[in-house]
C-alpha cells in the first residue's frame, strides 16, 4: 500500500471526487493535514467519504497569529484528533518577524499537548529547523514526521539521531537538493508524501494529483538502486512502525489494511 504521509485533500475543490477516486484506485493511505479549524472540518467530511483518508487537526504557522488567542477553542479538537498536523514554525516564507512570537507560542502549545497525549506530530519546519528541534527535545517528543525537509544537513542529522521520520515528496522529481537529502535519510526513517494539490502545483504550475506519489516512490527506488515494489513495501513498513501501539491511528490504518485483503 502506498503511503502519503502529508497531503491536503480539502484543497482539491472541484477535483475532490477525482482525487479520491485516484486514492481508491491506487490504494494510497493518506494523512490529510489541516491548516486551520475550517480545513479540519472539511477534511473530516472527506474522511467520511474516503476510507483511505485520515483527517488530522493542526494550525499552520502561516495562520498561527489568528489562533494564538483561541487556545481554549481549539483544545477540544487537539484532544480528538488522532494525530496533530500540520503545525510548526516558518521563518522563510513568513517575512514579518513580528508574527514569529505567535508562531512559537502556538506551536509550543501543540507540542505540550502532543507530549501529554502521546500523539504523532506532522511538522512544517521551513527556516526554523533549529528552534523546532529545541522544542521537540524540551518536551521529549518521541514521534514526529518532518514534512518536506529542505534545511541544513547538520540539523537533519540531529533529527535523524533522535529517530524522527521524514517525508520525501514531489520536489525529488525537480531538484538535486532534495535528492541529496533523500540519500541522507536512513531507509528505516523514510516516508513519502505529495503535499498535493499544492505541492506539485508550486513546482510545476499544474494541480498535483494523488497518483504523483508513484513517481516519488519510483525516484526513491532508483536513488536507492532497489525495485519499485521493494521501496513501496519499505515505506509501508516504516509507517507501520511509526504508528505501532498508537490506538487511534493504528486502529484506523489496520481497518483499511484488512479491508484490502477481503
Amino acid at each position: 500500500m502506498l503511503i502519503d504521509a502529508h497531503a491536503h485533500l480539502n484543497r482539491y475543490d472541484k477535483l475532490t471526487d477525482k482525487a479520491l477516486d485516484e486514492i481508491e484506485n491506487y490504494k494510497i493511505f493518506t494523512i490529510s493535514n489541516s491548516m486551520d479549524l475550517q480545513s479540519y472540518k472539511e477534511n473530516q467530511e472527506i474522511g467520511e467519504k474516503c476510507r483511505y483518508a485520515l483527517p488530522t487537526f493542526g494550525i499552520h504557522p502561516w495562520v498561527a497569529h489568528e489562533y494564538v488567542h483561541k487556545l481554549i477553542e481549539i483544545d477540544d479538537y487537539i484532544g480528538k484528533s488522532p494525530m496533530l498536523g500540520e503545525l510548526g514554525l516558518d521563518y522563510h516564507f513568513v517575512k514579518d518577524t513580528s508574527l514569529y512570537p505567535a508562531q512559537r507560542k502556538l506551536f509550543e502549545y501543540f507540542i505540550v499537548r502532543a507530549a501529554e497525549q502521546n500523539k504523532i506530530v506532522n511538522l512544517h519546519t521551513k527556516g526554523a529547523e533549529e528552534d523546532i528541534l529545541k522544542l521537540l527535545e524540551k518536551y521529549d517528543i518521541k514521534r514526529a514526521i518532518i514534512h518536506w525537509y529542505s534545511g541544513p544537513l547538520g540539523i537533519l542529522k540531529k533529527f535523524i539521531d533522535i529517530g524522527y521520520y521524514f517525508t520525501i515528496g514531489v520536489e525529488i522529481l525537480f531538484t538535486e537538493h532534495i535528492r541529496k537529502i533523500a540519500r541522507n535519510i536512513p531507509d528505516d526513517l523514510l516516508l513519502t508524501e505529495t503535499d498535493n494539490p499544492g505541492g506539485y502545483e508550486w513546482l510545476a504550475g499544474t494541480t498535483g494529483m494523488p497518483g504523483a506519489l508513484q513517481e516519488v516512490v519510483l525516484e526513491l527506488a532508483q536513488l536507492r538502486k532497489i525495485e519499485y515494489e521493494e521501496c513501496e513495501n519499505m515505506i509501508q513498513r516504516n509507517f507501520e512502525r511509526l504508528i505501532e501501539g498508537d490506538g487511534a491511528v493504528n486502529d484506523f490504518y489496520s481497518k483499511v489494511k484488512n479491508e484490502r485483503k477481503i
